[in-house]
């Protein structure tokens, strides 16, 4: 890759790999594309708490590029506004060039790139036929990416899941930039790890990918990240450029603190505090409809070690929609989680309550943590009964028995094969005899 894309002029036209990472900052710590989940205001919000790049929700191409309503319930005057909005990466899903084109057009004076989704999972993707379900189809893939890159005033970039073979994901990651990717973010699971099989994401590949990808090339990783000193963790690994967070990011935007982890308001912020903020940017978006969509969502995510505790927050909080009053929303949802966590805070034993306890290092590289259920937390989605965490830690475990028991059995087998020939030179000799 170069520095820029040239006309035939001979003039540069626009960034392209190290030099458009550069431009914006050599950015870190990114919010990844969620479907309705990465707007406007959880945008803004992120970047207070240590992101230095966003990418707006994945959006559908040809609804963007022929729905005005879309378009209105999805973006607003105030998205990519250089001053609360950037750096910013806006994601498209496509299956049609023409479509993808029209679209990324709307919006290429206000984003600093263009990106093609080509790692959503999820059902409706399969139905449309884009995400992941294009990873078999790697012309149209590449006639995609290509055709933001010959005709958008900005630069495209791309994000993808790995294939179960390192060197078919290689190749496929290759084909990825060769069309003119210029960022490469790689979410280390399959299609098929997703929902309740979604498992670890495998570094290991993640870290093939970057070994044997040119130098030159901008890439991040994605997956695995709980906690702010998974950041450091996982770039160390990978040698990667920048980490990409969505549900850690979801959960708790303090996952972003890696520089503030003895900070625990900055890294494990309060409930009651974050939601009082969120709440004020949400309100200062004015004619972000996605913003005020998004915000019950975000409340719920928020909230989730808080809302078993108080049941009847958890109660007012669903009877909330995106046409109910703000006022409505700080007198019944707001201020009570306000009241409940300051009454916490009067107890004299506090200092010894809200505590961040880091457990023992697991066999997946780093450590789980109990944090106090007012402040924002990492979510371990559970499957019969047994939360993400455990099942994690017990699947490892199996799989280490598992291979020191195939050790020992190969140990086995060559001491009794030594014994075998011993015995059968021993035999030999007595026959010599």
């Amino acid at each position: 890759m170069t520095n820029g894309s040239v006309d035939r002029k001979g003039n540069l036209t626009k960034l392209t790999g190290r030099a458009l990472f550069e431009s914006i900052g050599s950015p870190t710590k990114i919010v990844a594309p969620m479907v309705d989940q990465s707007e406007l205001a959880w945008r803004i919000l992120s970047r207070r708490y240590g992101a230095t790049l966003a990418y707006t929700p994945m959006f559908h191409a040809k609804l963007f590029a022929t729905s005005e309503k879309y378009r209105k319930d999805m973006w607003c005057s105030i998205d990519g506004d250089k001053k609360v909005d950037r750096p910013l990466v806006v994601q498209f899903c496509a299956n049609d060039p023409e479509y993808l084109l029209a679209a990324a057009k709307l919006v290429e004076d206000k984003c600093d790139a263009v990106d093609l989704n080509l790692g959503c999972p999820q059902g409706i993707a399969r139905k449309g036929r884009y995400g992941s379900f294009l990873m078999e189809d790697w012309d149209l893939i590449f006639k995609l990416i290509r055709t933001l890159h010959d005709n958008l005033n900005v630069p495209v970039t791309a994000k993808i899941r790995v294939f179960p073979d390192r060197e078919k994901t290689l190749k496929y990651a290759k084909m990825v930039l060769d069309a003119g990717a210029q960022f490469l973010t790689v979410h280390g699971r399959l299609r098929e790890q997703k929902g309740q099989k979604t498992g670890l994401a495998d570094w290991d590949i993640i870290r093939y990918l970057r070994e044997n990808l040119p130098k030159e090339t901008v890439f991040f990783a994605n997956g695995n990240i709980l906690y702010p000193e998974d950041i450091s963790r996982c770039m160390n690994y990978i040698h990667c450029d920048g980490i990409m967070s969505a549900e850690g990011n979801l959960y708790n935007p303090g996952v972003f603190c890696a520089d503030f982890d003895s900070n625990i308001e900055m890294s494990y912020p309060r409930v009651d505090k974050l939601l009082r903020e969120y709440f004020d940017i949400v309100k200062s978006c004015e004619g972000s409809q996605a913003s005020k969509i998004a915000m019950k969502s975000h409340f719920f995510k928020i909230l989730r070690p808080f809302l078993p505790v108080h049941t009847d927050v958890r109660a007012s909080l669903a009877s909330m929609t995106a046409k109910t009053p703000f006022e409505e929303w700080d007198d019944k949802v707001v201020r009570p989680v306000e009241k409940i966590v300051q009454d916490i805070f009067k107890q004299p034993d506090i200092e010894e309550k809200d505590k961040v306890i880091t457990g023992e290092i697991e066999l997946w590289g780093g450590a789980y943590k109990t944090i106090p259920y007012w402040r924002c937390q990492p979510y371990f989605r559970p499957v019969n009964g047994v939360t993400g965490d455990k099942r994690i830690v017990e699947t490892l475990k199996s799989k280490k028995c598992e291979s020191e028991s195939s050790n020992i059995d190969e140990e086995e087998l060559k001491k009794r094969k030594a014994e075998e020939v011993l015995e059968s030179k021993n035999q030999k000799k007595e026959l010599k005899v």
